[in-house]
């Protein structure tokens, strides 16, 4: 139903009056469901001693060739030092390029290379693979509600980001 109810009959619950257990047992859903997404790249990255910190960098360097050191701080949400940390281990291992701005020499760009872009396409694979049989089985309108559910739990600012990764790639 348009007013955020399920029809009656359907067997679903009235989204707009869940109890505490509702709530409680959708969050273990998306605590054990966020394990499930993670665990094929998570495998992956063990054995090149990287963790999900590089997995973000990498997913994010890829989606905006280029984009800046500071914009990637603001998409990951995460310390100055703990980037530089992630960064510098992918750049020494060939993974990412910096390159000095043309504009601003003080800013660094980021680009994967060629190894980088290979690891960033086995990790969003095994993703892909995982989302692609979990959305085939929940169907269409599933699929829709959950990216509804998504976009609402995210910061005005976040979904701001979202937005623009979006639209612009970047």
């Amino acid at each position: 139903m348009a007013d955020g109810r399920a029809p009656a009959g359907s067997g679903g619950e009235n989204l707009l009056f869940l109890t505490d257990e509702q709530l409680r047992q959708g969050s273990e859903a998306m605590f054990f469901a966020y394990r499930g997404f993670t665990a094929d790249p998570d495998r992956i990255l063990m054995d090149l001693a990287y963790g999900r910190a590089h997995h973000r960098a990498i997913h994010f360097i890829n989606r905006a060739p280029g984009t800046t050191v500071n914009n990637l701080l603001n998409i990951l949400g995460v310390t100055k030092q703990s980037l530089n940390r992630v960064l510098r281990s992918l750049i020494a291992d060939g993974l990412v390029e910096s390159r000095v701005g043309r504009n601003d020499k003080r800013e660094r760009h980021l680009y994967l290379t060629e190894d980088g872009q290979t690891l960033e396409r086995q990790l969003s694979d095994a993703q892909r693979a995982r989302l692609r049989a979990a959305y085939r089985e929940a169907g269409p309108e599933a699929v829709a509600g959950f990216r509804r559910v998504l976009e609402a739990m995210m910061d005005p600012e976040m979904r701001a980001s979202y937005a623009r990764l979006r639209e612009t790639g970047g």
